[in-house]
This record gives C-alpha cells, structure tokens and sequence, in this order.
C-alpha cells in the first residue's frame, strides 16, 4: 500500500517535546539570531565569520578595494598595437594593394616594438615617433586622423566677491 499524503514534519511533531519540532531546545529555532544573520550579514567589518563562505563562494574579490577611487581620475581607455602584431597578421588587419598593404586602425595607437619588411600604409589614432620612423624606413606611412580638442571657457572669478 503506497501512502499518497504524508503530513508535514512540524504539525506530525506537535507536543513533542513542548513543540520544537526536532530541534532541540525552543531558543534554538527561533529568528535569524540562530542563523547568524540574514542573508549576507556577519560577512564584513567585524568578526568576518561568513568570510570562508563568501570566498568559496565569490572568490577573494569580494572584499577589499577595487576599480577608480576618484571620480575626477581618468583612465586611458586608448587602445594600443605593435608593428609587430601588425607584420605578422597582415591578412587580419588590412588588405594588399598596388600602394602596398593598406591598414585601417582608427581606434588604435601604433607602437614601434618589432621591425616592418612590408610597405604598410595605417591609418590610426596616433602613432610612437618610433612606429613611424621604421615605416617610413620601409617605404609605407602612418596617417594619423586629427582629434578636435574642445576648451573648455575659463570661469573669471573677481576678488570682490571673496570679501564678501
């Protein structure tokens, strides 16, 4: 004979042991307390007891400072390549002409590491003094598109005001 409902454990343990439902003492399940806390608590500043927990579960990452401090401090988000990468996927990066090879890095800052043996011609960002002197060597030439520099107006500040 197959039982098709089974009563719950905490109304099948009503009475038992003045109604703590297997778990020992009344105090013993109770609130959050027993828990040490609800959801992430406990896991910071003071006693750091979940923090074996969080960094199996999250990875040392967790705590700790990380990223920009400042809101004013700006990263350099350039992109940058080498000559070199550049030499050695030429079929990635651009396409053989009667010019020579002809490679269209807008985004990027070309940098001088390795030699060049092709005629390159790049367009890029901006280039190393180096980048360019070694293809200009080989007979190529980097094009390097010009980047408007907005100013920002000067606020006039006046000492009267200050005074005040």
């Amino acid at each position: 004979m197959i039982r098709t409902h089974r009563r719950k454990k905490a109304t099948r343990h009503h009475g038992r042991n003045m109604g703590t439902s297997g778990h020992g003492s009344r105090k013993q399940h109770r609130s959050a307390g027993n828990r040490g806390g609800r959801g992430m608590a406990g896991s910071g500043k003071r006693a750091d007891h979940k923090k074996t927990l969080i960094t199996k579960l999250y990875g040392n990452d967790y705590f700790g400072k990380q990223g920009i401090t400042s809101r004013k401090t700006i990263r350099d988000t350039r992109q940058r390549i080498n000559i070199e990468q550049i030499e050695k996927n030429l079929e990635k990066y651009g396409k053989k002409t009667t010019k020579g090879w002809e490679i269209n890095l807008a985004k990027y800052k070309i940098l001088g590491k390795g030699d060049v043996k092709e005629k390159l011609i790049i367009t890029a960002k901006e280039a190393s003094a180096s980048a360019i002197e070694k293809v200009k060597k080989a007979g190529g030439e980097i094009i390097i598109k010009e980047i408007k520099v907005m100013q920002t107006p000067l606020v006039e500040y006046n000492k009267k005001d200050k005074k005040k």
